[in-house]
This record gives structure tokens, C-alpha cells and sequence, in this order.
């Protein structure tokens, strides 16, 4: 769920590309330099390095890396490439700092619940299927080995929560490389914005709040320079049984969806990597604990949580300080 929109008015010199990605799409937006190569030769850049992850981390390909170590059974290990290694590390150590509230390992349970690669229907599961997957589930599970990733028990991972955010460093970097100065990058509403527009102005993204499915009510704009922005949200990916409204966030504390008030969260970071992870994070824990972690690690953080029938926002002291809010 996107909860982010560049905002228009870039200019005619502002070149534009993109394409599908990651089960939904990619822009670039960059300012034209004597030093760059054309589009088509960017594009294929960028084309090449987003190839790769999918390879590596799609969970709806039987042939990527990710659906292999998947498919292996407990007592298992595999050699991991570079990229797979740098991430679960990351999922590590945000797993650590939340006390389990991130996990890399929870698509059993997003399977289970009808959300995931392998789900048969939205439903509430059965008490004894719910223990049996939870079983599953938990970076306990998990150990390296110098650069092989083994299990013991037959646990499934899925970087959807943070392998977004890390496409857009990666492609963020290789456009520095070539020659670029000035650009937006936005994989699946991750983004990350670096300098400026032809006419001097900041790349400018709106928060929008959930207002009903078509509507777009632009809650607060932020610009950006060097800086990435992801937001988490569950407004429009649930699912309704029995009066009950279930969230595909997931609390792998409790192996259910999340139940409480928060609709969105947007983080911002340097590394679009960490913004990712974190807003997932802070989805997790909701609006009182997740303000209280984003307030306590100085985080950059912009809730937006139900009340009644509409919707109140929050932001953290590190948000405001980056972003003042207009007089």
C-alpha cells in the first residue's frame, strides 16, 4: 500500500522512465547531463540490477534463490549470494531491536491467513493450523554459517518488507555512478530523491491519507534531497470475517494480524533500505509502541491512525525537525 505521490510540475526537461518490477512497477525521474548516457542506455541499467534481485528474492518464481532455500527442509543450509546475506543481516538486527516484532520468516503465517505466494483464500484459521505454522516461524530459526543460511525447522523467508527499499539504494548508487546528480527513484512507492529540479526546486513528495478508493487527499508534502521515504499501511489490503477487519500486517509475536489504530506510517531515512524495514516495523507495533520506538531511536517517522471515521496524524520530534510543518 502506497501512501506517497511525487508530486507534478517537474519541468519538460526532466527525463522519465519505467516499468514493471517486483509484481508492480518502477519510475525514474532525472535531470539530463552533458556526463550521462541517454535513457535507453539508463534504463537498461536499471532494468539489469532490478533482474537480479528478482532472481534472487521473488517468492513467485519456483527459480529464484529465495523459492529454492524455501523449498529445502529442515536441517538444510545453502550459500547465500552477497546481496541475500546483506539484507538478512539487516532483518537480524531490526528483529533484535523490536523484540521480534520485525521477521523475515512470517510468510507461513501470511500463506495461512490468505495473504501470501502460496495462500488458497482470505480466511481466519483453525487454532491448530495457526499453532502448526507458528511453529515455523522466528529468526531463531535460523543461523549462518560463514556465507550459508541453514534452518532446523522447515521455515520459509521473505524480503518483501525490505528488498524494495534496497533496489532503490542500488539503483540510487549505479545513476551517481553514471553521471547523474539529480533524480528520483520510486520501486513499488519506495523512494529516494537526490538534488534537485531544473528550476532549483526540492523534489517534493505528498503523504496522502486513505480517504476512500479513489479519492487523494494530500495530508502534508515533503521535500526530499539525499533522502528515502517508504510507507507501510494495511487501509486497503484486508480482508472482513465474522465483523472483523484482518490486517495482511502481520504481528509475528502473536502469529495474527496486527488490531490496532494505525492505517499508515511513513519513515524517512538516508538509506531507503532502513526507511523500508522500519516503516514495516512501526506498522508492526502500532501507534503508541511504535511512536515510543521511532521517539526513543530518533526516527523520522509520520503516523497517520484511525479515529472514528476519519483519521488523525502524528509525527516524531526527528520528522518535524527534517520537515516543518508549514505555518
Amino acid at each position: 500500500m502506497v501512501l506517497v505521490t511525487a508530486l507534478a510540475g517537474c519541468g519538460e526537461s526532466v527525463e522519465r522512465f519505467g516499468g514493471p518490477t517486483m509484481g508492480s512497477s518502477y519510475t525514474v525521474q532525472y535531470v539530463t547531463t552533458g556526463k550521462a548516457p541517454d535513457t535507453a542506455k539508463l534504463k537498461a541499467e536499471v532494468d539489469a540490477i532490478l533482474a537480479s534481485l528478482d532472481e534472487q528474492f521473488s517468492t513467485y518464481r519456483d527459480d529464484s534463490m529465495i523459492s529454492r532455500f524455501n523449498a529445502r527442509p529442515a536441517g538444510s543450509c545453502m550459500a547465500m549470494p552477497a546481496d541475500m546475506l546483506a539484507l538478512w543481516r539487516y532483518g537480524e538486527q531490526l528483529s533484535q531491536q523490536s523484540g521480534g516484532a520485525f521477521d523475515l520468516t512470517v510468510e507461513p503465517l501470511m500463506n495461512l491467513w490468505g495473504f501470501g505466494p502460496q495462500s488458497r483464500g482470505e480466511k481466519v484459521p483453525d487454532a491448530v493450523a495457526l499453532q502448526r505454522e507458528r511453529a515455523r516461524v522466528g529468526h531463531q530459526h535460523l543461523r549462518l554459517n560463514g556465507d550459508r543460511l541453514c534452518k532446523d525447522v522447515d521455515a520459509q523467508l521473505d524480503f518483501d518488507s525490505i528488498v524494495a527499499g534496497y533496489a532503490v539504494d542500488q539503483v540510487s548508487a549505479r545513476l551517481a555512478e553514471l553521471g547523474l546528480t539529480d533524480y528520483l527513484v520510486e520501486i513499488t512507492g519506495e523512494l529516494k530523491a537526490v538534488g534537485h529540479k531544473p528550476d532549483g526546486a526540492p523534489w517534493r513528495i505528498a503523504l496522502e491519507v486513505p480517504s476512500g478508493e479513489r479519492e487523494r487527499q494530500v495530508e502534508r508534502s515533503v521535500a526530499l534531497d539525499g533522502i528515502g521515504l517508504s510507507t507501510s499501511g494495511d487501509y486497503r489490503n484486508y480482508f472482513e470475517e465474522g465483523g472483523q477487519r484482518y490486517s495482511h500486517t502481520f504481528d509475528p509475536r502473536t502469529g495474527t494480524p496486527v488490531r490496532h489504530a494505525l492505517a499508515a506510517v511513513t519513515v524517512a531515512e538516508a538509506q531507503a533500505l532502513r526507511a523500508d524495514g522500519l516503516s514495516t516495523l512501526l506498522m508492526v507495533l502500532g501507534p503508541e509502541e511504535g511512536y515510543t520506538f521511532a521517539e526513543r531511536n530518533g526516527l523520522a517517522a509520520f503516523f497517520i491512525v484511525r479515529q472514528g471515521e476519519g483519521f488523525v496524524t502524528r509525527a516524531t520530534t526527528r520528522f518535524e525537525a527534517l520537515f516543518p510543518s508549514p505555518e
